[in-house]
């Protein structure tokens, strides 16, 4: 394996001590499935106090003991940052992640130490110094065949979060949850041991599985099966089952084509070539994040609002009970009208379960609110005013890739075609207008109404909204314009 230099050399200056060093975790894992490695961790054997090991690596770089009654040290070599550990036990001694009784002992063997990790494909050690591989579990196997297998029950079900890790490395992966493992996470779920989790813990695994999983959507499916989402996620759960009209939604539900829809998007935010909007408000991880978050919510409103009109005359508001009617009488079409503003509340309610911040919840809601945006312009070809005045709202460029994704998201043959025209159009024209990333500038603000003569006042914002208003509809095109119209008409 091809290891960073630096941990060679101290696996050189460990084994003069008497020490072995062990890459453990996902390091291994991902080195074994030819994936890039980012976080290297190593269990160092056969010392017998932590102190020792910290002189060790103090020859090396920056000691830090943040994790020294865990047995972990952290070393930094430059901008490098590593994590040394003495092998451990853990015993669940109380609720939370946090009651857990920690044992260190320097002195354990590599099998009795790697029994408290959650799947076998991360209970994989490789001996640094002789580039041996332990697999006590049959890790490598499971990697093999693609099954992602928990390696006992009594360990596992200590730390409820492994459900949703389950979720996240099923998905990212692309395995097969061992039958065993399944059966064991819906228990889980059944009994209700995932309440005790912060939201914190299960935001992070939900970032890892739509930042990192090709096809989310796997994961999803199996927070579906497994009744997580029923139990903690109502607002995801309810779209299941909800019709669409077959014209436009020949794939099915409106949860069927909301998992096509956040595949789509995570193929469009993975395509450079695609994801070239602005960067400059946003980190990139955070920006992907809104736009699959807005993508994962946008027909929230759909359950609320969906109408179905049958033959016969009769129109009813769509509802679980009334599967069977759909089934039994033929139907003129399902609509859903409204649902963009209906979306609003419970995608605020959903992402409340998973994050306190409330800027990053606020800047998805625009989305949810105008994703049929570009296709309606499309249609009605939409003028210079309306596209200025939809740039006040979202960002164009961010827009367009949430309704592609939902155009992608089903089966009709222009989806599958891949292209989406009205994406395209609107893209054009909005950087012909200059509004394609952000609002227009407006052409006045206070400093210029003070500059013809007037003094300050409550009726200053009223000025300058009806000289933004005229500028977004085109009718004023410079200062010189607009200081002009002040003067004549609103002074």
């Amino acid at each position: 394996m091809n290891l960073p230099p630096i941990l060679q050399t101290i696996t050189k200056a460990l084994h003069k001590k008497g020490a072995r060093a062990l890459l453990v975790g996902g390091a291994v894992r991902d080195m074994v499935m030819g994936q890039e490695v980012k976080d290297y961790d190593v269990e160092v054997y056969g010392l017998e106090i932590l102190e020792e090991l910290e002189q060790i690596l103090s020859a090396f770089g920056s000691v830090n003991q943040v994790g020294k009654s865990f047995g972990i040290v952290k070393l930094r070599v430059g901008e490098e940052e590593y994590d040394f550990s003495f092998p451990r036990k853990e015993q669940k001694s109380g609720k939370g992640h946090r009651g857990f009784t920690v044992t260190v002992n320097g002195a354990l063997s590599f099998k009795e130490a790697a029994k408290r990790r959650d799947f076998t494909i991360n209970a994989i050690g490789y001996d640094i110094m002789s580039g041996e591989i332990l697999d006590p579990f049959g890790g490598l196997q499971d990697i093999q065949y693609g099954v992602l297998r928990h390696i006992e029950d009594e360990t596992f079900v200590e730390d409820p979060l492994r459900v949703y890790r389950a979720v996240q490395f099923a998905a990212r992966f692309g395995f097969a949850v061992a039958q065993e493992t399944a059966k064991l996470c819906k228990e889980m779920v059944t009994d209700g041991m995932l309440e005790e989790l912060p939201k914190e813990r299960v935001y992070e695994e939900w970032k890892k599985l739509l930042l990192k999983a090709p096809k989310p959507s796997v994961g999803f499916e199996l927070m579906r099966e497994w009744g997580i989402t029923k139990r903690y996620f109502p607002e995801l759960h309810a779209l299941v089952g909800v019709p669409q009209d077959p014209k436009w939604h020949p794939e099915g539900d409106v949860w069927v084509h909301t998992m096509m829809s956040i595949d789509a998007m995570q193929r469009l935010i993975r395509d450079e070539s695609a994801f070239s909007v602005q960067r400059s408000m946003l980190s990139e991880e955070k920006q992907k994040l809104k736009l699959l978050f807005a993508v994962l919510c946008h027909d929230f409103g759909k359950p609320l609002t969906t109408t179905i009109e049958f033959k016969n005359g009769e129109t009813i508001r769509w509802s679980p009970t009334q599967r069977s009617a759909l089934n039994a009488q033929r139907f003129a079409r399902i609509r859903a009208i409204g649902h963009e503003k209906a979306g609003i509340k419970p995608t605020q309610t959903f992402m409340y379960r998973l994050t306190n911040e409330h800027d990053f919840i606020e800047s998805i809601l625009p989305f949810v609110e105008y994703h049929l945006k570009p296709s309606q312009f499309y249609a009605q070809g939409a003028k210079a005013g309306a596209i200025r005045r939809l740039a006040t709202k979202v960002n164009i460029a961010e827009l367009v890739l949430v309704a592609k994704a939902d155009f992608l998201g089903r089966t009709t043959k222009e989806a599958k075609q891949g292209v989406y025209p009205a994406g395209e159009w609107l893209l054009e024209r909005a950087e012909a207008l200059n509004v394609k990333e952000k609002p227009l500038v407006p052409m006045l603000q206070g400093r210029d109404l003070i500059s013809i003569g007037l003094k300050p006042s409550p009726k200053f914002k009223e000025i300058l909204e009806k000289v933004y208003h005229l500028q977004l509809e085109g009718a004023l095109e410079s200062r010189e314009e607009a200081l002009a119209y002040v003067a004549e008409h609103l002074v």
